[in-house]
């Protein structure tokens, strides 16, 4: 049986359950809200640029240790 991705429950099957594949409406509101504030984030790897790949001076960095 699946697990709801909020609460951790068992999830009825589709045809018995609206909020699939969440367990309640309840969790599926919860995860909707998780997105619109932003909780949930898709990772993003910055695009090098050709110019950067060809540049042979040692890269530069903003923080410094001291």
């Amino acid at each position: 049986m699946a697990k709801c991705p909020i609460c951790n429950a068992d999830v009825k099957a589709k045809a018995e359950n609206k909020a699939f594949p969440f367990c309640s409406p309840r969790c599926r509101t919860v995860d909707l809200g998780n997105w619109l504030n932003g909780s949930y984030r898709v990772p993003v790897e910055e695009e090098i640029s050709t110019e950067a790949l060809l540049d042979d001076s040692p890269p530069t960095s903003r923080h410094t240790i001291n």
